[in-house]
């Protein structure tokens, strides 16, 4: 049996911006603003945690009675 490991895949900014429902574009101009989900940088790379998307998708959910 082979041995694989079991670590959370680092997402493009194409792959988040799906996860969330936006343009990759939408992102790149949060990060710029130093706004939207955390991320990881690798050199030039940058890349998000899956876990990191749904913190910010928690962070920003808005109760029905506050909209």
């Amino acid at each position: 049996m082979k041995d694989t490991l079991n670590f959370e895949k680092a997402l493009t900014t194409e792959e988040a911006a799906q996860i969330l429902g936006v343009k990759a574009r939408t992102l790149v101009e949060l990060r710029f603003q130093k706004q939207g989900p955390s991320f990881v940088k690798i050199g030039r790379l940058i890349r998000y945690r899956y876990r990191d998307l749904m913190k910010y998708l928690d962070q920003n959910t808005v109760p029905p009675d506050a909209a």
